[in-house]
């Protein structure tokens, strides 16, 4: 095992990590199940994000999560989109602190259950993607909608949409693709004729 990405030598993301540099602070809320997947997303991020927090569970007792959402001198903003069953609250006014960006990292459906158990994250403001850039990840993972993206390329959108033109995003996405392309010749069976992975053009 790599003892830096936790994964196994043969698939050691080491080498496809970017250095970001943000001023937003990411935590990632990761489901169990997510966490043993080869095909998540989470741990390139982690990598590549220098203030960036991976926290494992499903349930989370009600002070230990509030100390997660909330850091002294950080406004804390969910990435989530406003659903029916689960309508955001009233968008608190603009105020210029530094921001928690907030990340559940599941399934449409376990991330949907974890916010409706959690009243502490139902009631944080939301960020949502308004017109999310297309994903890379279909090539490895099915998705139940066309807008769904994984949950790299979903922070580093949000980031983009947040600090602007300072935030370099096209490296660490670049370096997704790659990610993907592996995965990719990696399910192909041995011998499979079959195209070559796509390329990786920011």
């Amino acid at each position: 095992m790599c003892a830096r990405c936790l994964r196994p030598q043969a698939t050691c993301l080491c080498a496809l990590a970017r250095p970001t540099g943000h001023r937003t602070e990411v935590l990632v809320l990761q489901h169990p199940q997510e966490q043993r997947q080869a095909k998540n997303s989470v741990a390139l991020l982690r990598l590549s994000l220098a203030h960036c927090e991976v926290v494992v569970g499903e349930r989370f007792e009600p002070a230990a999560l509030q100390a997660l959402l909330h850091r002294p001198g950080r406004q804390a903003r969910l990435l989530y989109p406003d659903v029916p069953a689960a309508p955001a609250p009233p968008a608190p006014p603009a105020a210029g602190a530094p921001l928690r960006l907030v990340v559940i990292d599941a399934t449409w459906r376990k991330s949907l259950r974890m916010l409706l158990e959690h009243p502490a994250l139902a009631a944080l403001p939301r960020l949502s993607l308004d017109a999310p850039q297309p994903t890379r990840y279909r090539a490895i993972r099915a998705a139940r909608r066309a807008d769904q993206v994984s949950t790299l390329e979903a922070t580093v959108q949000a980031l983009a949409m947040l600090e602007g033109p300072c935030f370099q995003a096209a490296p660490l996405l670049d370096a997704f693709g790659r990610f993907v392309a592996d995965v990719q010749a990696r399910q192909r069976p041995a011998g499979a004729a079959g195209p070559a992975p796509p390329g990786c053009g920011s």
